[in-house]
């Protein structure tokens, strides 16, 4: 394949070429180390044209390829198979920012920019994108769009299909579909943009989108509460939506276990209550509109500090500090958005990233933790995630000592519990970080036929020859 990779060269030129082995080997696994691919090259293309004549090249040469972002995913979806007979298509060289509409709150960007970066810039122009998760000083927005990712506002905003007005994408042949429109309504037949949305780079490669912008928030509060149970939790989110005038943007749950991770491993972590409490929910709301002042006129923090002390009368909070400045505000956050660093940290981890209803899931968690501990009695549970849309990180840590081979022999029991157990709620067992690979046969078990013939036969249409990112998603 040597005259192939010279090809790729002359398309990409040298600094788009990857092709020694320690240059190659931070594509080639995944964030939490499931998995160590094998390629020809990394590719690196600069443009979208770039990109297409590479496309072009692989199909015609029948060379698979795994497209990737910044390598942040948690379900090996960016990770190329063993076999080495696929290039690694990295769209990190694609990281310009094209324009601003502040008019028209919309931004276009190239697929490579990284999502803090897309966060920076709206705010540097008084306005907002609201994508935000802890992978977001690495993570890319292509990467973001290829999964449909969620984060801590959707209950807001909605996620990142919601975020997104146009695409542009490189179909399996190599020919370009520039959906570029900044428009709110477009009923010009089939709706291409969701087809490519969320589907992990099976179907095409996206290389530009145009997001949606909000305005920049004026007035944010932000508290840090003990709750006594899942129950609480669900029920203290449902007032706020009337108390903060349906401004909540975010209401996170965290149990204790993988709050005493963050504190063992994250420096300079610290408990911001005095009292330890099994349940905790990271309550915060924001508004467009900065505080007024006047006798009878109050900001966001004053109607927090109302509502939960009224929470505090009816039982549904135990404890509660709200944030006097964004330097507290961020330090709540920081617990938070630590949890998964701090599970990679303290050892071996199985994950579930599922979702059921909201008014479910207390039940959920009740039941989830007994399946779980009866799978494995010594198992330690940390579920934490986003409450106010039914998403949990209902994961699982190896017990203390335990090597990551000891601890996976009990994989297939205490995840086939869980799964059971959602798809008994009517949830699913991929909330926001996809199917990848390590949920191809789940989503076979799980999904009906009809979605699953269904899917295979938009995958075969599209990418007839399976060259796109194979192995992920759907079997064909």
């Amino acid at each position: 394949m040597a005259d192939f990779v010279e090809r790729l060269r002359t398309i990409v030129g040298d600094k788009g070429l990857i092709t020694d082995d320690q240059g190659k080997h931070p594509y080639l696994t995944d964030w939490r180390e499931n998995y160590l691919g094998s390629a020809l090259a990394i590719v690196r293309p600069a443009t979208t044209e770039e990109v297409s004549a590479v496309v072009k090249l692989c199909a015609a040469e029948k060379v698979a390829i795994c497209p990737q972002g910044g390598n942040t995913g948690m379900s090996g979806g960016a990770t190329p198979q063993e076999s080495g007979r696929e290039i690694v298509l990295s769209l990190t060289r694609m990281n310009r920012i094209l324009e601003i509409d502040k008019v028209g709150y919309s931004m276009t960007v190239e697929a490579g920019v990284v999502l803090k970066t897309i966060q920076e810039t709206a705010s540097e122009h008084d306005r907002l994108f609201p994508l935000s998760l802890g992978a977001e000083g690495s993570c890319t927005i292509g990467g973001n769009l290829s999964t449909n990712a969620g984060g801590v506002q959707v209950l807001h905003y909605g996620n990142a299909r919601n975020l997104v007005m146009g695409i542009e994408v490189v179909l399996p042949n190599g020919d370009i579909w520039n959906g570029l429109r900044a428009l709110k309504k477009d009923n010009t037949g089939y709706d291409l943009r969701d087809l490519y949305l969320g589907a992990e780079g099976t179907l095409g490669i996206i290389t530009k989108a145009v997001l949606k912008l909000w305005p920049k928030p004026k007035d944010v509060a932000t508290s840090w509460n003990a709750v006594p149970s899942p129950e609480a939790a669900v029920e203290l989110l449902s007032g706020a939506y009337a108390a903060s005038e349906d401004n909540v943007t975010s209401c996170e749950l965290m149990g204790r276990q993988g709050l005493e991770l963050v504190f063992k491993h994250i420096p300079g972590a610290t408990d911001p209550l005095a009292d330890r409490h099994e349940w905790y929910v990271l309550l915060e709301w924001s508004s467009s509109r900065a505080p007024r002042e006047g006798a009878n006129q109050s900001g966001l923090r004053e109607k927090m500090e109302a509502y939960l002390g009224e929470a505090m009368e009816k039982g549904l909070v135990l404890d509660a500090v709200v944030a006097q400045n964004e330097s507290q505000s961020r330090a709540f956050w920081a617990l938070r958005e630590n949890h998964s660093e701090s599970q990679k940290k303290e050892g071996p981890s199985i994950k579930h990233d599922i979702s059921v209803a909201v008014s479910k899931l207390p039940t959920f968690v009740t039941e989830g933790l007994l399946a779980m501990k009866k799978a494995l009695p010594e198992c330690r549970p940390v579920p934490f995630g986003h409450v106010g849309d039914g998403n949990l990180h209902f994961n699982c840590q190896s017990p203390p000592g335990w090597s990551k081979k000891q601890f996976m022999e009990y994989g297939d029991a205490i995840s086939g519990a869980i799964y059971d157990l959602v798809t008994s709620h009517g949830g699913s067992i991929s909330a926001e970080h996809g199917i990848g690979r390590i949920k191809v046969d789940e989503l076979t078990h799980y999904r009906s036929q009809v979605e699953l013939d269904t899917m295979r036969t938009l995958k075969r249409a599209l990418d007839p020859d399976n060259l796109m990112n194979p192995g992920k998603v759907v079997r064909v």
